[in-house]
């Protein structure tokens, strides 16, 4: 169980906000990095819990005035699939000398550190071979799924060499409430809820039938709460996924039929760069066996989740949904 002082990386972002308001009633204080380089600082709850520094974590002097008051680290920084081809060198300085960075000063500050949680992504499995793709298997294509890999080599070295008690989740394709569709680098999920919201056609970049690994964010965030609570998961790498495919036609499919609208059609476009990806679905089973991590939504009853939030939620933030 998480209890303490804690500091999430990139909390103004999609997933990182919710990490917050997870483990926000069971931590003592929860310290936030996030330069709103993508992020949000209204995603992030309000509470005088909270302490917010819009900074890099690239920045020295921050880590070294927060790092010895935390006990847990989850680290979920970093420049996004999307930017990361666009830019190269702000790639490897926030995801790879980052990661290093915030490394060397856990082990060098962090005096009472029980768990750093390392947010990485399946995306360096690339376009794989393998299905369901387990642990072991890599396929390096992008500077995106190269900078976050070589990250876990960094993790394992400080492992082995220190003891650092890290453990790596490879995320895939997370979605659910609080994922913005006004972050241009959101997912897919959230793109397509906006297009319908819009009366807008649904770009599919393409020809629709590349399959993912959607997995809910609730789901997603019980896998950061056992990496971070059991024991049996510190120098370990586990996926997070359902290991279930769906094409991105069939999404795109299913969320017009859980909003109930018809007329939205969908568009299909070239490939980008970084659509590389064929098929992906994610071999789960580590994290089940070791932390008895469970699936608990379908992409149907995640989808109709995040469908509510979109029209419930939202409407705070001046959101409108015109049905």
């Amino acid at each position: 169980m998480i209890s303490g002082n804690v500091l999430v990386t990139g909390g103004a972002g999609f997933i990182g906000s919710q990490l917050i308001r997870k483990i926000l009633p069971l931590s003592s204080h929860i310290y936030v990095i996030d330069d709103l380089s993508t992020g949000q600082r209204e995603a992030i709850p309000s509470s005088q819990k909270i302490t917010f520094i819009e900074e890099s974590i690239t920045n020295k002097k921050v880590l070294r005035s927060i790092l010895p008051r935390v006990e847990y680290i989850f680290h979920l920084a970093c420049s996004n699939l999307l930017k990361s081809v666009e830019d190269l060198d702000g790639d490897f300085k926030t995801n790879l000398y980052g990661g290093y960075l915030l490394l060397q000063s856990a082990h060098t500050y962090c005096w009472d550190l029980k768990r750093f949680v390392y947010a990485s992504t399946c995306s360096i499995y690339g376009n794989a071979s393998v299905f369901p793709t387990p642990e072991n298997y890599y396929k390096i294509r992008l500077p995106y799924a190269a900078s976050k890999f070589s990250v876990e080599h960094y993790c394992h070295v400080y492992y082995r060499l220190y003891q650092l008690p890290v453990t790596v989740l490879r995320l895939s394709n997370i979605f659910g409430p609080g994922q913005s569709p006004t972050n241009p680098y959101c997912g897919v999920v959230a793109k397509f809820f906006e297009a319908v919201k819009g009366k807008e056609p649904l770009i599919i970049y393409g020809n629709g039938q590349q399959t993912r690994d959607f997995t809910f964010i609730e789901d997603a965030l019980q896998a950061f709460l056992l990496a971070a609570g059991r024991e049996e998961s510190i120098g370990q790498v586990y996926n997070v996924g359902t290991g279930r495919e769906t094409t991105v036609s069939e999404l795109a499919k299913e969320i017009k039929r859980i909003t109930g609208v018809t007329e939205e059609a969908i568009r299909y476009k070239p490939k980008r760069l970084v659509d590389i990806v064929e098929r992906r679905t994610i071999d789960a089973k580590k994290i089940q066996k070791e932390l008895q991590w469970k699936v608990n939504h379908s992409l149907s009853e995640g989808l109709k989740k995040t469908f509510q939030w979109f029209k419930g939620e939202r409407i705070n933030e001046s959101f409108s949904w015109d049905s």
